[in-house]
Parts: structure tokens; sequence; C-alpha cells
């Protein structure tokens, strides 16, 4: 006899078997129709125009004499900020050797005044400090920025 309602209860298969299975492919029916349901719901949702679409930005490399223009440029602005760089430190160098010679025209003054025998504290510390001085000025002299 052809299986033609699977609920009947079929001689080779119990009755919760047939129910099981009939049962299952309802579900696997509906999951199907939920499906193409949520699909074709989709398809008829219009777009979301409040926020804006990106769109792709293609970036031309430069040709080359515009290469050539853009590292020339470069390079002025780089001799440019060694220029000021070095004109910075040799406006220090000057401050710093003025001040230099205006602590060692104290500390002959003050060595000057005092016996043979006797040294201050603070003569001791303007020695130190003229001693620093000349230690940054010779280290600034010293010091290059850029090509030579």
């Amino acid at each position: 006899m052809p299986h033609a309602n699977p609920i009947q209860r079929q001689p080779n298969r119990p009755a919760a078997r047939t129910m099981r299975w009939f049962t299952l492919r309802l579900v696997r029916a509906c999951a199907c129709l939920a499906a193409m349901a949520a699909l074709a719901g989709a398809q008829q949702q219009t777009p979301n125009l409040s926020r804006p679409i990106p769109i792709p930005v293609i970036t031309v490399p430069p040709d080359p004499n515009q290469q050539m223009e853009m590292h020339e440029q470069a390079q002025k602005d780089k001799s440019a900020n060694f220029a000021a760089a070095n004109a910075e430190r040799k406006k220090q160098i000057s401050d710093d050797s003025a001040r230099l010679l205006k602590l060692a025209t104290e500390l002959k003054e003050e060595v000057d005044n005092t016996t043979k025998d006797t040294l201050s504290v603070a003569v001791i510390r303007k020695a130190d400090e003229i001693e620093r001085l000349a230690h940054n000025v010779k280290q600034k002299m010293k010091l290059t920025v850029g090509k030579s």
C-alpha cells in the first residue's frame, strides 16, 4: 500500500516514530517559509538614506615632475629649519659666552679681594657655575645641525 498519509500507522513504523517524522517535516517546512518571507521582505525594503554612502577614493600618484618639485620643496624646508636651528644655537652660544665672561670677571674680582689662605663658599660655587657653563658652551659649539 502506498504512503498516502504519513500519520497512519505503517506496519514497520511505530506510531510515535511516525509522529516525530511528521513533526520534523512540518518544522522544516515552516522554517523554509519563514526564510523565504524574510528574503522577500528584505528585497522590498527601501535603502536607508540617513547614512551617506561612502565613495571610494582613488589616489593617483603624482607625475615625476611633481614628485621632484615636492622633493625640492621638502629639502628647502629642511634646510630652512637647519638654518633656523643653527641661528638659535649661535645666539645661545653668544649669550652663554657673554654670561661666562661676566662670571669670570666677577670671580677674578672676588679672588683678588680675598687673602691668600682663605676662599669663601660663594667663590667656589661661582667657579663651579663657570665650569658648567663653559662645558655647555663647548658642547653647543660641537653641535652642528644639518650639513656642514
